[in-house]
């Protein structure tokens, strides 16, 4: 059977990701989009596009019968899941065989016995493959019964929900005052998430390394695995790095990890593309996770190092073909790292970000790949997982991999939003990773603010400069009148120009003169040695700092300066000379870092509460985010309740310190 016109159930970088290779195949792609999603890089590299109306993902991508019935609309005769959504959902891989579509993806008996990671468990404990010990927590669970069943297990444990993953519904806990609260909270991230709040709870093995083994079947009968990859640098239990193969693998190891998988897609009859996650202690003792039924977020890191395309193979093997010799007898050429590149702050327990992104460039080094979903311009909601891009670098070692890597991170522009991109740079250089040492520990020991540090005076001052500097020469550029008068020039020698810049709690004041062909100049009333500016225009200034010369690229939105150069990249605010009155949250106010829904209000008014208190809880990209008390004393103000939906910057609550 030979598939026409592919159907992508998904959006963002796999959609787009499925197209290409199709596309290459000859195969004509349909995307199926939201509103929010209706100018998305996918939607335009698509060949034909069915619109999903509304923004939330249940009443876009999630609605099986909207995709199918797209299906059915554009003559589509295949349709491809990705990861995420539905990809793991056997009643639409049901559907999607009743309306005749060819599933790119596993039989729904396998995403059946899949699909709840219990059963999953017991099904792995009769083949042999070693699992942790755990238990199922009942739909309506009492506060004694759930302390009762984890008392059984032991500490820690950790909390699951049965259906979904991506580190949703999932909690750890160390004792039974935590437990129940735990369950409770994993039920409502994972019905959310998930539409179904059903958790597990597992022993919990301490800082294990996360090792999962990429498989693949066809419908032949044939089982192989294409190796290992490593996916121990997790936040919110979510993979950031990956990396294959492993460096904690050896080839008798491998074997055996290789023997384990395979064994596991055998006994469930598994075709297409599917992943079995372990987890591995440090004596090299692993433990079945569970079967992800699916494409993986990292898969690009076994296509470099194997050299197959793994979305082209899940074609193939839909349209009933054998694995080639190439899959079944696949070998390790070299070493590749994948970064996910995220809208969050780690500096505030990785907080999704939203808004606009103004500029998103790589640089294209040689051996760098990136998988994207947005382009300048690309608006971040708070409906979707915020991830902006996955980096991957291949190199003929681990340490030439993390090199490219580190680099084309380093030098990307990425303007309008906070992201994870110096953490990752930083882990990426940094000798415990360099040195192979890594577990699901590793962020726990390397605190994101220790391990990216602030920036250094001296780079504020460069940067800070050179956006002054930018700004005189676009304005100079856009004159109309005077044009010949020189730029800085001043009627009163003494007076030199001035400029004021913010970074968060950092106020940098920067006064220059330029004469001719001399400069001089200070921030925040320190001299710059040997400054020199040898060229400057509205988005590039080569300047001489120090007697070091380096060319800083300057983008401006708004009020926002966005600095790049060899020293980093800053973003910095100018600061109004005349600034508006009354326009300052008034002091102990509790401000939404981002849009979302209010899921819980955990103090009332005139309540005397503890600094660091919950006092407002709130869910943004399915997942709860609690907004906590900055110091002791008492909530004068609560303008929020259960289900009024808040924009970034609202005012939640005010709390009045002991001090005031």
């Amino acid at each position: 059977m030979t598939i026409h016109k592919l159907l992508v159930a998904n959006r963002g970088e796999i959609a787009e990701r499925i197209i290409r290779s199709a596309r290459a195949l000859d195969i004509v792609t349909v995307a199926v989009h939201s509103d929010p999603d209706a100018d998305a890089l996918f939607v335009e590299a698509a060949d034909e596009a069915v619109r999903l109306p509304g923004a939330a993902p249940s009443e876009t991508y999630l609605r099986a019968d909207l995709i199918i019935e797209a299906a059915r609309l554009t003559g589509a005769d295949a349709v491809h899941p990705g990861y995420g959504f539905l990809s793991e959902n056997a009643d639409f891989a049901r559907g999607c065989a009743a309306a005749g579509l060819t599933f790119v993806g596993p039989p729904v008996e396998a995403i059946e016995a899949m699909g709840s990671k219990i059963a999953a468990k017991a099904l792995m404990e009769k083949a042999g493959v070693p699992v942790l010990p755990g238990a199922t927590v009942e739909s309506d669970p009492t506060p004694d019964g759930v302390r009762e069943l984890a008392g059984g297990i032991g500490y820690p444990l950790l909390v699951k929900a049965a259906f979904g993953g991506g580190g949703r519904g999932m909690r750890i806990v160390r004792s039974a005052d935590e437990v129940v609260d735990a369950v409770l909270g994993a039920r409502r991230e994972a019905a959310s998430a998930f539409g179904d709040g059903t958790v597990f709870l597992e022993r919990f093995v301490e800082d294990p390394r996360h090792v999962e083994v990429q498989i693949f079947g066809d419908t032949h009968g044939t089982v192989a695995h294409l190796f290992e990859r490593e996916c121990s640098i997790q936040r919110r239990y979510q993979k950031i790095v990956e990396e294959a193969p492993s460096p904690a693998v050896d080839e008798a190891l491998r074997t055996q990890l290789g023997d384990a998988a395979v064994a596991a897609g055998a006994a469930i009859g598994y075709t297409g593309a599917g992943t079995v996650e372990f987890v591995m202690a440090q004596n090299g003792e692993f433990f079945f996770l569970e079967v992800n039924t699916r494409l993986q977020v990292e898969h690009p890191v076994t296509e470099e190092i194997t050299g197959l395309d793994l979305v082209a193979l899940q074609i193939a093997v839909a349209e009933g073909e054998p694995l080639p010799a190439e899959a079944v007898d696949a070998v390790i050429t070299g070493h590749a790292i994948e970064a996910r590149l995220y809208a969050e702050d780690p500096t505030r327990d990785y907080l999704p970000g939203s808004g606009t992104l103004h500029r998103f460039t790589v640089p294209g080094l040689p051996g760098v790949r990136v998988d994207t979903g947005v382009r300048d311009g690309s608006v971040i909601g708070t409906n979707y997982d915020p991830m902006l891009a996955k980096v991957i670098a291949h190199g003929r070692t681990r340490t030439e991999a993390a090199r490219r890597l580190a680099r084309a991170l380093a030098e990307a522009e990425i303007h309008g939003l906070v992201t994870n991109r110096d953490l990752l740079v930083a882990i990426l250089r940094e000798p415990e990773f360099l040195a192979g040492r890594t577990d699901t520990g590793y962020l726990s020991r390397h605190e994101p603010a220790t391990l990216v540090g602030a920036p250094d005076e001296h780079t504020l001052a460069v940067h800070a400069l050179a956006a002054a500097l930018a700004e005189q020469a676009g304005r100079r550029a856009a004159a109309r009148v005077q044009r010949p008068v020189p730029t800085g020039w001043r009627n009163v020698r003494s007076a030199p120009q001035h400029a004021e810049y913010r970074l968060g709690d950092t106020d940098l004041d920067v006064t220059y003169r330029l004469v001719r062909d001399s400069l001089t100049a200070s921030v925040n009333g320190a001299a710059l040695a040997d400054v020199a500016v040898l060229h400057a225009s509205s988005d590039l200034v080569d300047l001489r700092v120090g007697g070091v010369r380096r060319s800083v690229r300057v983008h401006r939105v708004g009020d926002d300066v966005h600095v790049d150069s060899v020293l980093g990249g800053t973003t910095l605010t100018e600061r109004p000379r005349l600034p508006e009155p009354g326009t300052d949250a008034a002091p102990g106010s509790l401000l939404a870092p981002m849009p979302g829904t209010v899921l819980r209000v955990a103090a009332e008014l005139g309540q005397q509460v503890e600094e660091g208190a919950v006092v407002v809880v709130f869910e943004a990209m399915k997942m709860e985010h609690s907004v906590r008390a900055p110091v002791a004393g008492i909530v004068v103000e609560l303008g929020v309740q259960v289900g009024d939906t808040v924009d970034s910057g609202e005012v939640l609550a005010v709390i009045e310190g002991e001090d005031a």
